[in-house]
């Protein structure tokens, strides 16, 4: 019977690949640290030139925010592997890296794909266009073997971009975005990643999941094929997705002692793993400043004394009926010795409806999420 155990074990082990993602300073932290977060307007960070429709009528990415992606893993392409850090993106389901071909002088900050170096390059010698936010992504499209722990997907179709965003994020700590949504959502007319690694028989579920650490001693994950239980407490509490292009779902509010401050009719909510703030629409949140930071430093709403950031108390949020509360020690964030940031911005007027809300990565941190794509459904239990 211990052998049985243990072959499963073993069998389990096998079948999920788990790679370990680095959380890097966000650039929304770096402007902070050097007094220039003012000079960008929080609601042009979640802004789009067009309403965006959260239904399955939805076209479209959702709004980003690239000044608050922090979290980075690695991937290779190409034979002999290249590596490139790339953020592991639940909201767009698309990959793409930085080519040798880019000319903009922000490429230069960059590790650029030179497809003279592989073997294994094919070119599509198609064109492809991205929005992330208020930034137009340009290149072209080809296959490459590529690697993400030890999963292997051959034929991989992936963009290669001739332009990069410039300015204040030419020194973002990432060479590309690989999109973990559903395949409804890719722009590139491309199977993702973690889709291709299912059909070529890489891993056997269509499943991943994310741990983000809070701890320095313990490494970020995302998991593959399958879930490792170790890395939360309790069972998985489960949340259906509401439609099968983005990682979305219904929240039914958002209360502080047991008090509604947000979504008191019901809301949309996206889990959105590329961005590391609670975002809602921006007069929401500024009432919820007022009852977390009634007397901030500088008038910024989102810089607090961190002594009295202390006292603060959990926002609850609750889904499918379940209460998911997350304190402070998650959407407080330490800046310099006595001032701390409140992780939540403002913004998803923008989007339609207008409503919805962003779970970055504070929500993540605070809960290990499973992504079942064949379930159509999330699961959240609190991290280790």
């Amino acid at each position: 019977m211990k052998w049985l155990v243990l072959l499963r074990l073993v069998a389990l082990s096998e079948c999920i690949v788990i790679i370990p993602i680095t959380k890097m300073k966000s650039l929304q932290r770096i402007l902070t640290e050097n007094n220039l977060l003012r000079s960008f307007p929080e609601p042009q960070s979640y802004t789009l030139s067009q309403k965006l429709t959260l239904d399955q009528n939805f076209s479209s990415h959702p709004p980003r925010n690239l000044m608050d992606m922090a979290y980075v893993g690695s991937i290779t392409t190409g034979t002999p592997p290249q590596e490139f850090r790339v953020i592991n993106d639940t909201s767009s389901s698309d990959l793409w890296v930085a080519s040798v071909y880019c000319r903009s002088p922000s490429c230069s900050a960059y590790q650029t794909y030179d497809l003279k170096m592989s073997t294994t390059f094919r070119c599509k010698w198609r064109k492809f266009n991205l929005y992330c936010g208020f930034a137009k992504i340009t290149g072209v499209l080809a296959s490459e073997t590529v690697q993400i722990g030890t999963a292997v997907a051959k034929n991989q179709t992936f963009g290669l971009t001739k332009n990069k965003i410039g300015g204040f994020l030419e020194n973002s700590p990432y060479d590309g975005v690989l999109g973990l949504a559903f395949p409804s959502l890719t722009r590139c007319e491309a199977t993702p990643l973690s889709d291709n690694v299912k059909r070529q028989g890489v891993i056997s579920e269509p499943v991943f999941a994310l741990f983000m650490s809070s701890w320095p001693h313990k490494s970020s994950l995302l998991m593959l094929g399958g879930v490792d239980h170790a890395y939360h407490k309790g069972a998985l509490k489960w949340v259906p997705v509401t439609q099968a292009r983005l990682w979305q779902i219904t929240m039914d509010c958002i209360s502080i002692n047991k008090m509604v401050v947000a979504c008191s009719r019901g809301c949309q909510a996206i889990v959105d793993s590329g961005s590391s703030v609670l975002a809602g629409p921006t007069q929401v949140v500024h009432n919820i400043f007022k009852h977390i930071n009634p007397n901030p430093k500088e008038k910024n709403q989102q810089l607090i004394s961190c002594d009295q950031a202390k006292t603060l108390p959990p926002i609850n949020f609750t889904i499918n009926g379940m209460h998911f509360p997350v304190s402070p020690k998650y959407y407080i964030q330490k800046v310099f010795e006595d001032i701390c940031f409140v992780s939540f911005q403002g913004g998803t007027e923008y989007m339609s409806p207008s409503d919805s809300w962003i779970q970055g990565d504070i929500f993540l941190k605070a809960y290990f999420t499973v992504f079942d794509q064949g379930n159509y459904r999330i699961g959240l239990a609190p991290s280790v």
